[in-house]
């Protein structure tokens, strides 16, 4: 196993990691960014008030895109797992 297969390997894994992150980070960053308009509209100052919102779409993005998210995951796993015989050869 070479340092550049290596590399490759991490390279690959931060990939997947930020691509199934993603949809519920960006969810959180719009969500927040609503509500932080909303708040300096009104002068509403309640941390209550951007928390429940950000909670609720989070877990509303994680039902939708959950499945889709494991697969991912799984087809990840499956590939690095079945390059393991060439990795030692």
């Amino acid at each position: 196993m070479t340092p550049g297969t290596v590399m490759e390997i991490g390279r690959q894994a931060i990939e997947v990691t930020l691509i199934i992150a993603a949809p519920t980070l960006i969810t959180a960053l719009v969500v927040g960014l609503i509500i932080s308009i909303f708040q300096a509209a009104t002068q509403i100052n309640e941390s209550t008030l951007q928390f429940v919102p950000k909670l609720i779409s989070m877990f509303v993005v994680i039902l939708l895109f959950g499945p889709w998210m494991l697969q991912y995951l799984i087809d990840y796993i499956q590939r690095l797992f079945g390059s393991i015989p060439q990795l030692i050869g």
